[in-house]
């Protein structure tokens, strides 16, 4: 993971540190890191919002957007260059293996009982954000752009605009009761598919972006086709075979596919949730002398505690809110935010009424679909990796996803959760929604 910007002192000189030194500076990174997420956390949980929330602010908080401003010397002795480059490692390794709880979670068996009215609410909330948000780039790139391929930044602007923060989803759905109601496994299940076209349009991009012309985008395409359809139809069955599959067998998979991505051209992220999504259904499969929900809350107590919030901080010291210096860049930031809510709450409420949910069933999935979180927050850490996004437009970027992510809870309590939706009835066969408690709490 690397970007433009090294370290938080930008346009400043900062000394340079020793291999000694930035082994011991490490120490005192990641205790600020895990005390500002955790009292943010802390924080906004008290206001009602989930506690990822808290943690994504904090990242940015202590960049140079806020204690980069007010405490320089501070930033600079914590997050010299040096540091931050060690940041990134740790942050990459909590990216794939986060990619690959989610892809572990992924249940397209959320549609039974429901497939009509998610998959006409989920290509609505896929297919209008991605088309409002591509006509949006080919405006900002000859304002904002990067020096890269115009098509995979049209492409990859659409998908940004596009993405359901599916982990947050889930954390908003608990805390607000809609958990096991019709609406909440209708949302969960649109999310779902979201997830994977998201995915599929953005390794597109990356390919694109990534390649030296025609020739290489098709080839890195072939190759990930490839790919999939190997770890869909050779992994995934030999998989089954296995009684259980212990952790670091689980481990290897993750990295190893986040490698071969990597290898051939889009990204360690794809890989790795591929490798979650082909992981044996069983509650036993994942056993070893461990159950399935063990081994989940050994990996999230790493990956939740430590690793993500440091993947938040390395995110807040490339976000700089001081590059808007100008209404200009207000306003498109302020276009940005209305494109992206008309995009997915607009797409997903219009199509839910269309299959003949109550307006107020409508407006609550769409609200809930236009939650982006640390989803997005990944997607964009990509773009500005590949040289896709100016470091102006990252920002602009990271603050509309949290702003569609903070609105999500208040403006559900302001539509009103009473009498949303009906409870699940298992006799019936629709189902129940089966999120792990761990890893739904800090998404």
């Amino acid at each position: 993971m690397t970007g433009p910007f090294s370290g938080a002192a930008v346009g400043r000189t900062v000394d340079y540190v020793g291999a000694t030194e930035v082994n011991v500076r490490m120490l005192l990174a990641v205790a600020v890191v895990i005390a500002g997420s955790r009292a943010l956390g802390w924080g906004l949980a008290r206001l009602g919002q989930p506690r990822v929330h808290g943690e994504i602010v904090a990242g940015i908080l202590l960049g140079p957007s806020l204690l980069g401003q007010v405490w320089p010397g501070a930033v600079d002795y914590v997050f010299p260059p040096e540091v931050v480059d060690a940041l990134r490692i740790l942050a990459q390794l909590g990216l794939v293996i986060f990619m690959f709880l989610i892809g572990l979670e992924l249940d397209l068996g959320k549609l039974h009982g429901h497939g009509r009215t998610a998959l006409v609410v989920s290509n609505a909330s896929i297919a209008v954000p991605l088309v409002l948000g591509a006509l949006l780039a080919l405006w900002l790139y000859a304002r904002l752009g990067q020096n890269t391929d115009p098509l995979g930044f049209v492409l990859f602007v659409g998908a940004a605009m596009a993405i359901t923060a599916f982990p947050v989803l889930a954390r908003v759905l608990q805390e607000t009761g809609l958990y096991h109601t019709r609406i909440g496994v209708l949302t969960i299940a649109c999310a779902a598919v979201d997830v994977v076209a998201a995915w599929c349009i953005l390794a597109v991009a990356a390919a694109i972006v990534r390649s030296g012309g025609a020739a290489d985008a098709l080839q890195t395409i072939a190759l990930s086709l490839v790919f999939v359809v190997a770890m869909l139809r050779i992994v995934r069955p030999l998989l089954a075979l296995f009684p259980a599959i212990p952790i670091w067998g689980a481990l290897v998979l993750a990295l190893g596919c986040a490698w071969i991505t990597e290898q051939i051209g889009i990204h360690v992220i794809f890989g790795a949730f591929l490798a979650g999504t082909v992981m044996p259904r069983r509650d036993d499969a994942l056993a070893g002398i461990h159950d399935r929900s063990e081994i989940h809350e050994k990996l999230e107590t790493a990956t939740l505690t430590l690793l993500l919030p440091v993947f938040f901080v390395v995110v807040g010291l490339e976000t700089r809110v001081d590059l808007l210096d100008q209404a200009y860049l207000w306003a498109v930031a302020a276009l940005v935010l209305a494109v992206a809510v008309a995009g997915k709450w607009g797409g997903a409420m219009l199509a839910a009424r269309a299959v003949g949910e109550s307006w107020r069933d409508a407006a609550t999935m769409g609200v809930l679909l236009n939650t982006r979180g640390l989803t997005e927050l990944i997607v964009l850490s990509v773009g500005l990796e590949l040289g896709v996004l100016s470091p102006t437009l990252f920002t602009i970027l990271v603050l509309m996803a949290l702003v569609t992510t903070l609105m999500a809870t208040p403006t559900l309590a302001f539509l009103g959760l009473a009498g949303l939706g009906q409870e699940i009835d298992d006799s019936r066969g629709e189902g129940r929604v089966h999120q792990r408690r761990h890893l739904a709490r800090h998404r």
